[in-house]
């Protein structure tokens, strides 16, 4: 029996005012803490988003506390290939793995290979493809989803969502029943929603958390360059949906998000958009944590950031034909390769503007780190790497560094061509595509992005639309201040942390629907004042940008996670008792 005002395990919560959490919460009553966790995500050991780093960095929160007692159900896509990020345990809960094969359920158990190495189950979902036929039109009449106008990677999703829910019943029914009283399940973005919903009906002793990372419909809406922000209130989702070709998996969203015990989403930001897109705002707002272990210790961190800034401006050198000194200041953007959303539009205008600011003193290199259609790494660049020597005449095409299959239809190099941004010798600016993951392996830099990234100097994240944003939060645990906009989770947040000045570690820029040439000003501005800084001034706020990456690491945030915990065990009680 817990109080109200504390959780086993030595975690001490402070409830957050939400409105419909509080709603439902007598004081009084006891708390109820789960005693084992499912947790599925098409992320599960296979790196795609964001959402990865949501899981893999809490996993060690949840797994020191619950000690196995968390099983991540993720799909096997690997099957016949090396996943370096799942190792294989033949001896891992091998009586049930029996049970689940002779039940037709093909699973591989193992540790994910992260931080905490929880279990995971990889399910092979390929023979439900086989009763989607039956699978859907029971989905349509126990809860009204719409799957009749799925296409592309719905069925995928579905039929690994479908997977996923029969590995929680059958070792709900064969391992856990009678054992653990409080059992949660947890599932992640639309393509989790079937499964959830199967659990729902069919394992009704098991509490079912649904989190959307970002509305179907919503990041249609912005795809799609219409105003999302200003017109939010008067969209209908349904009718957005079959305007925008996205009928099944908003269905799926929109009444997985309605039947669940709770309901959850990552920021304010993406709340509104489920209030006006799903009708349903969410019950607890889980807001997205970091662990720092990746973080180089301070004995090291100065010998990294030396050897990031060297290869950055090595390769900068063989591909402009330029020697940069160490006094050249290096920004950055990176993410997911959406133009628009995620700011790529607005940083690559700054970028114009900084080259005809006659306020800038300093020389810039400017990356766009976002991994598109690539092809191969450059040879000719290659070969000036390995030869070491300084080269003083560019390459042919000094804007990127591998090769694109389309040359001719990319968004940066469009943008580039259009505005004549040929990097000349002349030119104070100097941006650079890097088109590629960062693995270590790309053929040019053969360093990981987090190797590169505590080289910067500043970082900019523009976004349009962006539930949270990881990308500003790891620059600033990396010690590099950046500038983003009120529009992403993240900056939401620090905008109500600090206030978001550049003096304080990030500058928050206001962003609307058709402001964009002034967050371009603002961006620019940004550049010319750090440029300006002497290093006392730089160091002290690299050091601000540092502490605020501190006020988001899961030992804070997890208090969220335990409040919808606690919901939704109580609602799946009441919902049993009717």
């Amino acid at each position: 029996m817990f109080n109200n005002r504390s959780f086993p395990f030595g975690i001490t919560v402070n409830f957050v005012p939400l409105p419909l959490f509080y709603k439902r919460l007598e004081m009084s009553r006891e708390v109820y803490v789960p005693n084992f966790i499912f947790e599925s995500s098409w992320e599960v050991c296979n790196k795609v988003g964001g959402i990865y780093t949501v899981l893999s960095t809490r996993a060690k929160t949840l797994q020191d506390k619950l000690r196995d007692h968390i099983m991540f159900i993720g799909p096997d896509v690997w099957r016949g290939k090396e996943n370096p990020l799942f190792e294989e345990d033949a001896s891992l809960l091998k009586s049930w793995k029996d049970t689940a094969a002779s039940e037709n359920l093909h699973v591989r158990i193992g540790r994910w290979n992260v931080p905490g190495r929880p279990v995971a189950v990889l399910v092979d979902f390929q023979p439900y493809f086989a009763m989607k036929n039956d699978i859907y039109p029971r989905l349509w009449e126990d809860y009204g989803v719409d799957s009749l106008h799925a296409y592309g990677d719905y069925d995928e999703a579905s039929m690994f969502s479908y997977a996923a829910g029969l590995v929680v019943e059958s070792y709900y029914n064969h391992v856990l029943k009678g054992q653990c009283e409080h059992v949660v399940y947890q599932a992640h973005e639309w393509m989790t929603g079937l499964g959830a919903l199967y659990i729902q009906k069919h394992v009704p002793e098991v509490a079912t958390i649904f989190t959307t990372h970002a509305t179907t419909i919503g990041r249609s809406i912005a795809g799609n360059h219409k105003p999302l922000y200003e017109y939010l209130f008067a969209y209908n989702g349904n009718q957005m949906a079959q305007e925008l070709n996205v009928q099944s998996k908003h269905s799926i969203e929109r009444e997985t998000a309605h039947h669940v015990d709770c309901f959850t989403t990552v920021s304010e930001v993406t709340n509104r958009e489920c209030a006006e897109l799903l009708d349903k705002p969410a019950d607890v707002v889980l807001m997205n944590g970091f662990e720092k272990d990746f973080v180089p210790s301070k004995a090291l961190f100065a010998r990294k950031r030396r050897e990031a800034r060297r290869k950055l401006r090595e390769v900068a050198g063989a591909l402009l034909g330029t020697e940069f000194d160490d006094d050249v200041m290096i920004i950055s953007t990176s993410g997911r390769y959406e133009f628009r959303n995620k700011g790529i539009d607005l940083y690559m205008e700054a970028m114009n503007r900084s080259l005809r600011n006659k306020d800038l003193t300093r020389k810039i290199l400017a990356f766009v780190q976002v991994p598109g259609w690539v092809c191969c790494p450059r040879e000719d660049l290659k070969e000036r790497l390995d030869s070491g020597k300084a080269c003083d005449t560019p390459l042919q095409w000094p804007l990127l560094t591998h090769w694109l299959h389309e040359m001719s239809h990319d968004q940066v190099i469009d943008y580039m061509k259009r505005y004549n941004m040929w990097n000349q010798p002349e030119d104070k600016v100097k941006v650079i595509f890097v088109p590629c993951y960062l693995d270590g392996a790309d053929g040019i830099f053969n360093m990981h992005y987090y190797d590169l990234l505590i080289g910067m100097d500043l970082t900019v994240y523009a976004s349009y639309y962006e539930p949270w944003g990881y990308t500003p939060l790891e620059s600033v645990a990396f010690h590099v201040p950046c500038v983003t906009t009120n529009l992403s989770g993240f900056g939401l947040w620090v905008n109500q942390l600090l206030g978001g000045e550049l003096a304080d570690g990030v500058q928050v820029v206001r962003r609307t629907d058709y402001n964009s040439s002034e967050v371009a000003d603002a961006i620019k501005d940004a550049i010319t004042a750090y440029s300006a800084f002497t290093p006392h001034e730089v160091e002290n706020i690299r050091h601000k940008a540092a502490d605020i990456s501190e006020h988001a690491l899961w030992k804070h945030f997890i208090q969220y996670y335990y409040q919808a915990y606690d919901l939704a065990l109580h609602k799946a009680k009441q919902r049993r008792g009717r």
